[in-house]
């Protein structure tokens, strides 16, 4: 019998989960990221970091971390787009992923050095609780959606027995966020408050760009659902073998950014802000990048990068169903 909050981590975090091991992500895999879909996402967000070394808003000294990276395609993405747009700032940043699995640091390592040589150095953490920075711009990708959470129905959490998910525990912590973020049924996810405080332990100054799927306010009901081959199941439809989707298939549901916000914000964070990735990626100048594709390589290479974009910033596809949320701690706090 466990917990669900427990059974999502054996799920996905287990030595033999979902997640222990390399996963392939895109046609091939079971589901898309804004990553796997075109390297001008990773182009944007090292814009943003240029912008805000111009502006003062960032130390030319600072750690550059990506949490959960998974293969690393992201920071790697950063980093080339860092040398194309501000070379000097390969020397003087420091490049760090947070991962917690060895097989997928391991492998992170072998793509750097098969991508930058001895050009970039790339420091590990198995965990922001090992990490200690004066000043640090923290990104992440679709991370929140994958933390455990506690189902909640009517008053009651659920437990799982042989797969089978039963509603009859009392938890006064997940009753009061349901009832805080007015909710009778849906997830309540376990651990944000953990991670903020990590965050603000671990840098001195910081700024955290992350992306995710969800709404500011709670969904009134179950996002649950199980993703394999990119095929989507809600985790309770009739067709779903839950037993035979175990540890096999991505499990994850949509962010309530209001209990993100709550937990940086009860840690002594500032949320910076909040907006759809269209608007945050536009803003970040990723419109301005393809640009400078279309003057330096031609109008074709312009052409298929430009429908790359599109998936990133089209309502039709990631644009609006997901989100931005950026968070600051500055020295004084």
């Amino acid at each position: 019998m466990y917990r669900f909050s427990d059974y999502v981590n054996q799920w996905l975090y287990a030595d033999d989960g979902y997640y222990a091991s390399y996963k392939t992500i895109g046609k091939e895999g079971d589901f898309y990221t804004s990553v796997s879909s075109s390297k001008f996402f990773g182009g944007a967000i090292a814009n943003h970091i240029v912008k805000q070394v111009e502006s003062g808003d960032l130390s030319k000294s600072a750690t550059i971390c990506e949490i959960g990276a998974h293969h690393g395609y992201l920071l790697a993405d950063i980093i080339e787009f860092i040398y194309t747009l501000a070379p000097d700032l390969l020397s003087t940043f420091r490049f760090a992923i947070v991962e917690r699995f060895a097989s997928l640091r391991e492998f992170q390592c072998s793509y750097f050095k098969e991508s930058f040589g001895d050009a970039v150095d790339l420091l590990h953490f198995e965990s922001l609780a090992d990490l200690r920075a004066q000043e640090a711009f923290f990104v992440a990708n679709e991370i929140f959606d994958a933390f455990a959470c506690e189902l909640f129905y009517k008053g009651k959490c659920a437990r799982v027995e042989d797969h089978k998910v039963i509603f009859d525990l009392d938890d006064e912590w997940v009753s009061a966020k349901a009832n805080k973020y007015h909710k009778d049924r849906g997830e309540i996810a376990v651990g944000y408050e953990e991670f903020a405080t990590s965050m603000m332990r671990s840098a001195k100054k910081f700024e955290f760009v992350t992306f995710d799927y969800g709404e500011m306010q709670a969904r009134p009901d179950f996002s649950l659902r199980v993703y394999k081959d990119h095929k989507v199941l809600p985790f309770f439809d009739d067709e779903l073998d839950i037993k035979e989707a175990f540890k096999k298939s991505d499990l994850t549901y949509d962010v309530t950014f209001e209990h993100l916000k709550d937990a940086f914000e009860e840690a002594g964070a500032k949320m910076a802000e909040f907006k759809t990735q269209m608007v945050a990626l536009i803003d970040m100048g990723i419109l301005d990048l393809l640009e400078v594709v279309r003057v330096k390589a031609g109008e074709e290479i312009y052409s298929q990068e430009l429908q790359k974009v599109k998936k990133l910033i089209m309502p039709s596809f990631l644009g609006e169903r997901f989100k931005m949320i950026r968070f600051v701690k500055n020295k004084e706090q």
